[in-house]
């Protein structure tokens, strides 16, 4: 198992100062964005795409430094109601499984999508409730009419590309919890896929621990970021929250860094449970904590995880 980083964290930095930093921090995998939502700030995906000695640079400059591309990230929806946002998103995710396949990377990285109400919709939709009975019949429409035809289609093409598809479960898109991402791997196949964030988990009331036991092979990536909830303002208003993350001191939950919403025993945990189902891939910090620059959330981050990943091989095995 290794420790990385999703690196649009260094949207500022060229990607040689991107990954020296990366490098010096100890890590050893590199998720790297290729558009839509996290942008892609260290890859011209065009140019990589047309030139092969852009793509052998750009290997060589990452495995000079001892590291490894755990994934490539279009986080996007390619299900968006508008029909040129659903296009450009779509672009940027076959673009990116091409890539991938390229530079010998086996998982690509997106959001299920978030699809209107109807055809006639400009606005994507995210149901939380089965009534009044509008609300059931939108959600039968989005499945059928919308997600499932688009992702038995493009999952057909990652598999011709031997690409792995992982979904980041997130509220507000049509993919959101173990069951929603379970129906969609049985519809479209066994490269469909978990990029598991238990921060996203931790604020819907579920376990992450109880959740990759429940998908076991199907977890394809990790994302480690954490959560913590506000118990008074939960209390309050419950945990659907609408208000800016900058509001730290009036939202029922927020993103911490690693070890911040929950401690260092329950990471152990968690790094043990994805050891026991079979996972040995990247934990790839990805830092959204309003609290902490940069910087600081990062190392605290790498502190916790590498307290956690062994990196030597003890009789034979390794461990984590």
């Amino acid at each position: 198992m290794k420790v990385g980083v999703f690196t649009v964290l260094f949207a500022k930095l060229s990607l040689e100062e991107m990954l020296d930093k990366v490098a010096k921090l100890g890590l050893t995998a590199v998720e790297l964005g290729a558009g839509n939502y996290p942008g892609s700030p260290h890859l011209n995906v065009k140019k990589l795409l047309s030139n092969l000695q852009a793509r052998t640079n750009l290997l060589a400059a990452i495995k000079s430094r001892g590291l490894v591309i755990s994934a490539l990230s279009c986080h996007g929806n390619p299900l968006h109601p508008q029909k040129k946002i659903a296009k450009a998103h779509h672009d940027v995710w076959r673009e990116c499984v091409k890539l991938a396949k390229m530079l010998n990377v086996d998982t690509v990285i997106n959001f299920s999508g978030a699809p209107g109400s109807s055809p006639k919709s400009t606005m994507p939709n995210w149901v939380t409730c089965p009534w009044p009975g509008e609300f059931s019949e939108i959600v039968k429409w989005q499945w059928e009419k919308s997600t499932l035809p688009y992702w038995k289609e493009e999952a057909r093409f990652a598999r011709d590309y031997g690409i792995n598809v992982a979904f980041e479960m997130h509220p507000g898109f049509t993919v959101y919890n173990t069951e929603t991402l379970l129906k969609l791997r049985e519809a479209c196949g066994k490269n469909i896929g978990a990029n598991l964030d238990p921060s996203h988990l931790f604020w819907q009331g579920m376990d992450p621990l109880v959740v990759a036991k429940a998908l076991g092979e199907a977890i394809f990536h990790v994302h480690a970021k954490d959560c913590k909830i506000d118990p008074q303002n939960t209390a309050l208003n419950g945990v659907l929250d609408t208000k800016h993350y900058g509001q730290e001191l009036k939202r029922s939950w927020i993103f911490r860094t690693v070890g911040y919403g929950h401690g260092e025993d329950w990471w152990r945990s968690f790094v043990s449970v994805l050891r026991t189902v079979g996972y040995d891939g990247a934990l790839s910090i990805e830092h959204e904590d309003s609290l902490m620059s940069l910087e600081e959330g990062l190392r605290k981050a790498v502190e916790v995880l590498d307290k956690l990943v062994i990196k030597e091989k003890v009789s034979g095995m390794w461990w984590a």
